[in-house]
């Protein structure tokens, strides 16, 4: 796969290092990292990125809400939320409001690869 503009979105960051470690490893570029809903959507609009990774529960607007933002706006962006065990609900909220993936954590790099390759396919 070439190599693919990210933004990383979570408030923790323990997770926001090891996603741009992982994603750097798999050959991608991290634009930036925002730890609030708001900054993504801000970082997003000027961005513009090819993929962003999204973490449900943050500070000011969660990540359902920053994606269905983000998603009224950029039809076509590629968002894979970020969630923990126990979250089913919000994930089921967060690809209703636009998000092509999800990913379990605690966050493995195999894992991160193949959910990065299913949400760049072309949208039929």
């Amino acid at each position: 796969m070439a190599a693919l503009n990210a933004l990383v979105v979570d408030d923790s960051i323990i997770t926001t290092d090891k996603l741009v470690n992982m994603l750097t490893e798999l050959g991608h570029n991290v634009l930036q990292v925002a730890g609030t809903g708001q900054e993504a959507l801000a970082a997003y609009r000027q961005l513009q990125p090819d993929f962003v990774t999204m973490d449900i529960t943050m500070p000011d607007m969660d990540g359902v809400q920053a994606t269905r933002l983000i998603v009224e706006e950029f039809p076509h962006a590629n968002i894979i939320m970020a969630t923990s065990h126990g979250q089913e609900k919000m994930v089921l909220a967060a690809i209703d409001a636009g998000a092509r993936g999800y990913i379990l954590k605690p966050i493995r790099k195999e894992k991160l690869q193949e959910s990065i390759a299913k949400v760049m396919r072309p949208r039929a």
